[in-house]
């Protein structure tokens, strides 16, 4: 039985280990689609010059720094992307090792990866960096929804392995 601070180190690191295994999902998409960056310009958003061009996590850190009076030059929009990206994985594998660590991996995982992507609808769109959820086709939910449930999958498994339990 670990603690409470093991347990959320554990699933800070198992939060990396699926937030990696989610974007290998997407960018294999990108890919797929002719996406032409390579493996690393593309996951630490390399070519990504404005706040403009940034994803949603970007653009919720700028809105983040502005509502505290800091203004983020587009200069560090990528930087602000990265930042938030992996803050986010590691959120929620910390909310997997505090929810859910005791639940099968599979179970905990698809309920990890569920709870993310309907979070972030709901906040993105609250936001108004993401339109409201119905305003999408089923098949953009179903990318997103699928590509969470990767993430909490592989968060759920690593913290299952980095914890030692073999249940």
């Amino acid at each position: 039985m670990h603690s409470l601070l093991q347990r959320i180190a554990i699933g800070a690191v198992a939060g990396v280990v699926g937030t990696v295994a989610m974007d290998l999902v997407w960018y294999g998409r990108y890919r797929r689609a002719g996406g032409e960056d390579g493996p690393l310009a593309w996951e630490f958003a390399g070519s990504v010059a404005s706040f403009e061009e940034a994803s949603a996590p970007g653009q919720v850190g700028k809105r983040m720094a502005d509502a505290v009076g800091v203004g983020l030059p587009d200069s560090s929009a990528a930087a602000t992307t990265n930042a938030m990206h992996w803050l986010t994985g590691v959120g929620y594998g910390i909310g997997h090792a505090v929810l859910l660590h005791d639940r099968p991996p599979l179970l905990g995982g698809v309920a990890t990866g569920v709870g993310a992507v309907a979070n972030s609808y709901a906040t993105l769109g609250a936001m108004g960096v993401y339109e409201p959820v119905w305003k999408y086709d089923a098949a953009t939910v179903a990318k997103d929804v699928s590509a969470h449930v990767v993430f909490g999958v592989a968060t759920s498994l690593a913290y299952r392995l980095l914890s030692g339990r073999s249940d």
